[in-house]
Parts: structure tokens; C-alpha cells; sequence
């Protein structure tokens, strides 16, 4: 794999002979939409196939598979041009393997909403080992609140994939909103407590899912032990039988102030849970001052204070796939940014003639341009940047990383991703 990094005069066509592979495999992995309007900064992921198979009369991806004993999710992870289907025709070119070892196994844990497109979910599930779908609130008589639309289509989805489904535990309000007096009620109050506790389980149970994964932000500080307490008393509740994920705000110590942080004790959150998922992003957010989402140096940070509290084998990094697009001149309580994911934002800096930079410090592209006589810049996400990331995880040992979100296109990312590491199914 090469990460290429358009230069002015490039075309897929001299890239492509630059590099020894062919335009259409380029265009066909990038998933390009203007493939003779490149832009100068944006990235191509350049593959090389070890071995590829042409199809035959009679044939299925699943006899392929056995053919070449590897399995049909490996199969639609090395071909993203069936995005996760497994329609094939005579004559096709089905990739077996591409050269190289990766870095070691993962686990890739992804975050969607129910109302993701069939074509988006299924473009993502063979890259993924869990699918945690967002997310179940709590009501003030301590039932919960279903995701808008419901959960059964994504639940069976993710099993068709081999992919376990983690039903999200929040502590979102009946309005919508992280609630911290919700909060507080469910860590003071044993009853209340209890009474979630005990229909998270029977959620778990009675709609299939593999196991929880649980977001509960804005605790005030004198609850952390409390918050440390149940999530010990759900993976007591679920027996072992089900992962028992918990979510951590990005610390860099012990004694960090904030709403967000204090009530995050990675050491007993770590012994409490299965798994840790470290939500490593929003440094640039909507209503912040613009800066990249999650900058390497920052993350880095929050990796190297994570492996001192928790084992890294539970640790999952967080990986953004979104970028925000501010207006200049930034005025806090004023200013909020649009969103700016990959490849909208590509079209943007096409659109707009602009050319995307790269900051080698936070490893995270980024450029500037004017509209209606006001400056922008935008700060989003390419195959560089997730590929820093993701390297960051394999190097303290992690169990794996974790997708905020899959809603949205983001070919590059699964390209990364596959090629770096052997990705684990359940």
C-alpha cells in the first residue's frame, strides 16, 4: 500500500504509471467521482494485489473462499467495489490477497445510527468486529428510551456480517441531550440504579445483542466512584457472557479538571469494564475554535496516560471520520462550524480551487478559502491521518480502535485499515 498525495499536473492516468498499477484500480478503490479533477493535497490509496482470481461460470464468493480457504468477509474487505454484497459475474476480477504483513490483529468497533443507508451499512460491516448502535437513553421512571427508528434492522445486519451488535447505554435525556442531573440520579439513587440496570439486561438479552457499550458523560465528580460501581454491577448483571464496553473522555492525567474528565477514573473504569474505548476526537468542534478533530500530538498524549491506567489489551482508540468547515474571524459563544467529512470535503476544496495542506505535527490535512467575502478553513480527515492513528494504536499494544461514525463514506479509512492489520471477527 502507498498513501499518494496529489502534486499540481497529476492524473489518475501518470499516477498510476508513476506508480505501477492501473487508473481503474485507483479510481475504483478510492471510489473517486471526479477522477479527471483531481485535487492538489487530497490522497489516493494505491494497492497491490498479491492474488487475484477471474470469475468463472457456477461460481460464488463463497466458493471462492473455500477455493483459496480464506473467508467471504476477507474476500469484501480485499474488493470494496462489491461494497459488502456478494454479487459477482463471470469474468470479474476478485482479489485473494495483497502482499505484506500487517502490523498484527484488531478489532474495529464502529458507531451508527439507525437511520444509516443499507448500502452505507453494508459498505462497513466486513471491516467491522462490533457495530454499536446509538443509542438507548434513560427515562426518569428509570425504563429506557429506544434509538429513534428502532435497532432490529441494524442488530440483524450486523449478525449477517459476523459483526456483534453493542447496544449504547447513554445517559441522554427524554429531550435528547446529555443529562448530568440524569446522571447523577442513576449513580445516587440504588433503586433507580438498579432499575436501569436491570433493563439494560433484558435489552441485551432480548434483542440479541452481543454485549453493551456504555456513554455516560457530564458526572459530576463526586460520582466517580459510583460511576466505576456500575459499571461493575452491569458486567456482574450480564454474568460474563456479553462484552461490557465503557467510554472514556480523552485524559492526560489523573487530576484533569472538567465536567467531562473528572468522573472518569481510567483505572477503576478499566477494571470495571471488558473493554475502553477512548473517545480521542472533538479538540476541533462545532462550537470551538478551529483546530484539527483529533491532532496526533494530543491523542498521543491520551495514549500514553491510558496505558498506565488500563491494560492496553482493552483499549480501543478513537478514530474521527468527520471534519468541521469554521468561518473566520472565530467568535466563542457566536461561531459554529459546518460539517466537513472526507470526501465532501474533497469536492469542497475542488469546488472551491483550494489546495489541501498537511499538518505533520497533529497529522491532519486542512486549507482555507473565501466565501461570500468571508474566510474558511476546514480541518477533516484523509488516509494519512487515519493511518497515523492507527499505527498509534498498534504501537502501545491496543486491542483495537473504534469508529466515530460510520455513517457517512469514508473508502480510504477501510483501505487503511485492512491493509495495516489482520481485522478480527468474532
Amino acid at each position: 500500500m502507498i498513501i499518494y498525495t496529489v502534486k499540481p499536473g497529476d492524473t489518475v492516468f501518470s499516477i498510476a504509471e508513476e506508480n505501477g498499477t492501473t487508473a481503474q484500480r485507483i479510481i475504483t478503490d478510492n471510489r473517486l467521482t471526479a477522477p479527471g479533477n483531481l485535487v492538489v493535497g487530497q490522497t489516493l490509496v494505491l494497492q497491490y494485489p498479491e492474488s487475484v482470481y477471474t470469475v468463472q461460470s457456477g461460481d460464488t464468493l463463497s466458493s471462492i473462499a473455500d477455493a483459496y480457504s480464506v473467508s467471504v468477509q476477507e474476500l469484501l474487505r480485499n474488493n470494496p467495489i462489491l461494497q459488502g454484497k456478494t454479487d459477482i459475474f463471470e469474468g470479474q476480477t476478485i482479489v485473494i490477497s495483497y502482499g505484506g504483513a500487517p502490523l498484527g490483529n484488531i478489532r474495529i468497533n464502529g458507531y451508527a445510527y439507525p437511520y444509516i443507508s443499507d448500502e452505507q451499512i453494508r459498505s462497513v460491516l466486513p471491516y467491522l468486529t462490533y457495530l454499536s448502535i446509538f443509542s438507548y437513553g434513560i427515562n426518569n421512571d428509570g425504563t429506557l428510551i429506544p434509538p429513534e427508528g428502532g435497532d432490529e434492522r441494524l442488530i440483524a445486519l450486523a449478525k449477517e456480517y459476523d459483526t456483534v451488535p453493542l447496544m449504547m447505554l447513554t445517559s441522554l435525556s427524554e429531550d435528547g441531550t446529555f443529562s448530568n442531573e440524569l446522571v447523577n440520579k442513576v449513580l445516587s439513587d440504588k433503586s433507580f440504579r438498579e432499575s436501569v440496570i436491570r433493563s439494560a439486561a433484558e435489552i441485551v438479552r432480548s434483542n440479541g445483542y452481543g454485549g453493551i457499550d456504555v456513554d455516560f458523560e457530564f458526572i459530576s465528580p463526586e460520582y466517580a466512584e459510583e460511576f466505576a460501581s456500575f459499571v461493575t454491577e452491569i458486567n456482574d448483571e450480564l454474568r460474563g457472557d456479553y462484552a461490557v464496553f465503557v467510554a472514556l473522555a480523552p485524559k492526560t492525567s489523573r487530576d484533569q479538571r472538567g465536567l467531562l474528565y473528572e468522573a472518569h477514573d481510567y483505572r477503576a473504569l478499566g477494571n470495571a469494564a471488558d473493554y475502553a474505548f477512548l473517545m480521542t476526537y472533538e479538540w476541533g468542534y462545532q462550537f470551538g475554535p478551529p483546530l484539527p478533530v483529533s491532532p496526533l500530538n494530543e491523542v498521543r498524549r491520551v495514549a500514553e496516560f491510558a496505558v498506565m491506567e488500563i491494560t492496553p489489551d482493552k483499549l480501543f482508540l478513537g478514530i474521527p471520520a468527520y471534519g468541521y468547515d469554521w468561518t473566520l474571524p472565530y467568535i466563542r459563544g457566536e461561531s459554529q462550524a459546518s460539517p466537513a467529512p472526507p470526501v465532501a470535503a474533497v469536492e469542497l476544496a475542488r469546488k472551491v480551487g483550494a489546495a489541501i495542506q498537511f499538518d505533520e505535527v497533529a497529522a491532519a490535512p486542512y486549507f482555507s478559502y473565501y466565501s461570500d467575502g468571508a474566510e474558511h478553513v476546514v480541518w477533516t480527515q484523509d488516509a494519512r491521518s487515519v493511518d497515523a492513528l492507527a499505527r498509534l494504536a498498534a504501537e502501545f499494544g491496543m486491542k483495537g480502535v473504534g469508529i466515530w461514525n460510520v455513517m457517512r463514506p469514508f473508502p480510504q479509512m477501510w483501505l487503511v485499515l485492512n491493509k495495516l492489520f489482520q481485522i478480527e471477527k468474532m
